[in-house]
């Protein structure tokens, strides 16, 4: 065993890294989530070579971790894309958390007794509540690797609710510990729901003026160094999920929404904010997987009641519990066939964030925490073995999946400009009046700015002919009468840039 110190903790960092990302591409060939192998890396480690036990280190790492996690997703998250499913999200991410939490523990209070597990209701309704939001770092990242599309707005659906739905079970499972640790009768109760509703009220407001704030602020500071801001749009993270808390309000829906915001404004250096953001979420995440998987005690996992209890678990939330809440909350919404309802309850996807959320029963010493910890971490550990290897295959069974195209050009345009920046791809249509670059008709005011043909890339002039395929960048001042040709073209598959 190698014990963490000062001497020693940036080579275990360093190992640790090298094998997490490796690990990644291994994951990415096989279809797996990067999440499971990170977790299996920190595990190994932990068996063999290092002793690491601290639950405040660990949520503290984890905390940190969740607020970039989430400010990212927010940022990533485009509002004109989710508009159309807003109501199914939202209430996914609310009353699906909740109906999921009593569906799962009514569950693990039936099954406890006949493993000789004293299980009280609100005991087992504090398990569930751990585990009851999804995560979608895994799912996304298998989809992308596999430039997977999703069918009727499934992908922004999933998308919404899995970056919003972490408040909603943070806030129950700390409700919950509060009601175990002091045996709150009715009154208790009422005021933590109370409390509950004004915390999410003010967590609302806060991302969004400190989200709002974030923007003008940036627009207006004019950095003389650039990578500045990045350092400074951290800053407003942190302070987003500090003084939100301390002020009383959910801290993760303030940083999640301050990304929402951050992502859906023109931003001064968008583009090398959201590279950075990017690379240090992974990061992030990396750290925040392995750290779990060094917290755990694989021991402790092998218990035959952990084992059957876990196994119980893991089972019931992805055939009954999440399907369940999946039908009934999406039942006033007709327009999502019923092939989609499955694959949505099928990526219910359970991933770091459940493993998070039951350290902090450990942390205020409620009774049986060490086993609801462990009954959590193996229920993850099944969801990512059966759903998170089964994620595009399931899609590809359901027809919900196509080949998603990628953008050839890579380009950010300033955030005062009113031209139009847009990608098409060359089709016989529009070669009808000649191969030439000067027989396509295009609206005044527009310019083909460059070609890319076979992953070259040049500057076309007039008489540059044009072949089948060819991808050209396209800026225009005209921005409807550009549609309108493209439309006339049989250009349906328009990717609009900058």
């Amino acid at each position: 065993m190698i014990d963490i110190s000062g001497e020693n903790v940036v080579l275990v960092g360093a190992l640790l890294l090298f094998v997490a990302v490796i690990a990644g591409k291994v994951a990415y060939r096989f279809g797996a989530p990067a999440l499971l192998l990170f977790l299996g890396v920190g595990m190994l480690f932990g068996l063999n070579f290092i002793s690491f036990r601290s639950v405040e280190m660990t949520q503290f790492v984890g905390m940190i971790a969740l607020c970039i996690i989430l400010f990212t997703g927010g940022m990533d998250t485009k509002f004109s894309e989710i508009k159309p499913i807003i109501g199914p999200g939202v209430v996914l991410a609310t009353a699906g958390v909740v109906m999921t939490a009593f569906i799962l523990a009514s569950f693990v209070w039936l099954v406890a007794p006949w493993l000789g597990v004293e299980m009280p209701f609100v005991l087992a309704l504090l398990l569930a509540s751990t585990m009851s939001s999804t995560d979608s770092a895994s799912v996304f990242s298998i989809l992308r690797s596999k430039k997977q599309g999703l069918k009727q707005n499934l992908r922004p659906l999933l998308e919404l609710e899995s970056g919003s739905n972490d408040p909603m079970a943070y806030m129950m499972t700390i409700l919950l510990i509060s009601v175990v640790s002091h045996s709150s009768g009715s009154v208790g109760m009422g005021m933590s729901v109370v409390f509950f509703v004004v915390q999410m009220i003010v967590g609302a407001l806060s991302g969004y003026l400190i989200g709002r704030l974030a923007v003008w602020t940036i627009n207006r500071i004019n950095l003389a160094n650039h990578s500045l801001y990045s350092v400074l749009l951290l800053a407003f993270i942190f302070f987003s999920f500090a003084f939100t808390d301390l002020i009383k309000g959910n801290g993760y829906l303030a940083v999640y929404l301050s990304g929402l915001v951050v992502g859906n404004y023109k931003l001064q250096q968008k583009r090398p904010l959201t590279v950075f953001f990017d690379g240090f979420t992974w990061l992030m995440q990396i750290v925040m997987f392995l750290t779990l998987g060094l917290f755990v005690n694989s021991d402790e996992l092998l218990e035959p009641r952990v084992l059957i209890l876990g196994g119980l678990v893991g089972a019931f939330m992805i055939l009954v519990a999440r399907p369940l809440t999946v039908f009934i909350c999406m039942a006033p919404f007709r327009k999502f066939t019923t092939k989609a309802r499955l694959y949505v309850s099928w990526v219910g996807l359970r991933g770091a964030v459940p493993i998070l959320f039951a350290i902090y029963p450990l942390m205020a010493h409620v009774e049986n925490a060490g086993l609801l910890f462990n009954v959590v971490f193996l229920g993850t550990i099944i969801s990512l073995l059966v759903q998170g290897t089964t994620v595009s295959g399931m899609a590809n069974l359901l027809g919900l999946a196509y080949e998603e195209r990628e953008s050839a050009f890579s380009v950010d345009m300033h955030q005062d400009m009113k031209s139009a920046l847009t990608e098409v791809e060359v089709n016989e249509t529009m070669l009808e009046s000649g191969h030439m670059l000067k027989d396509i008709t295009l609206p005044e005011n527009t310019l083909v700015m460059m070609v890319c043909r076979n992953g070259e890339y040049f500057v076309p002039q007039g008489k540059t002919e044009l072949l089948l395929g060819d991808k050209l960048l396209v800026i225009s001042d005209r921005s409807e009468e550009l549609a309108t040709t493209y439309k006339d073209m049989g250009i349906d598959d328009v990717m609009k840039l900058g």
